[in-house]
């Protein structure tokens, strides 16, 4: 049986932000091509064969408020309402040092590295490991080499603070690009794939 692919999906500003300098809410130069041809395409790509989704808490909790009520919604966008109802059925694994109770179906909360609880889902199961826009887990998992796959959207705005996704002290690694789509409002859909 091979190892299971981990991939990460992440939206960024030209200037490599996640989202601006008033903090995780501030998403104004991300959120206006969330729902672009492009962007929509992309959701539908990120979950091609992910069986497990990982997120952190916070993202966890906007997630996992908002996608299931789309899941239903016979009226909602069908690429939405399928990667809504392909979350809602994934298996989940959150990162948190807080929640003690887990609020969703087929999820488990995890407190420990998520380098090691990454690894340690590679080496069983099946599917695809889809790190889905939770930048911190991204950031420990790029630092530990374990990301496979990466998913980016890149938004032509400049944000001009908040943190990035590429800190300094990653370790340099090469990846080639599987796949490039650009949108009419200048956004792009970008895969790269680790070159091991």
């Amino acid at each position: 049986m091979s190892e299971r692919r981990v991939t990460a999906n992440l939206s960024l500003t030209l200037d490599g932000r996640y989202h601006g300098p008033g903090g995780p809410g501030d998403m104004g130069a991300i959120v206006s091509y969330a729902t672009t041809e492009v962007a929509r395409r992309h959701l539908a790509r990120i979950r091609e064969g992910a069986t497990t989704a990982v997120l952190g808490r916070r993202n966890a909790e906007g997630f996992l408020g908002f996608w299931p009520a789309v899941a239903a919604d016979e009226n909602a966008d069908p690429r939405d309402r399928g990667y809504a109802k392909w979350l809602v059925g994934a298996e989940k694994v959150v990162f948190s040092t807080t929640l003690t109770e887990v609020p969703w179906e087929r999820t488990r909360v995890v407190n420990a590295p998520a380098a090691e609880v990454v690894a340690d889902l590679k080496s069983t199961g099946s599917g695809d490991i889809l790190v889905n826009s939770s930048a911190s887990v991204i950031k420990a998992l790029l630092a530990a080499d374990l990301v496979d796959r990466l998913y980016l959207m890149v938004c032509p705005e400049i944000a001009g603070g908040g943190p990035r996704l590429f800190d300094d002290g990653l370790p340099a690694t090469k990846w080639r690009l599987a796949h490039h789509e650009a949108g009419e409002l200048g956004e792009t859909a970008s895969v790269y794939d680790r070159a091991r």
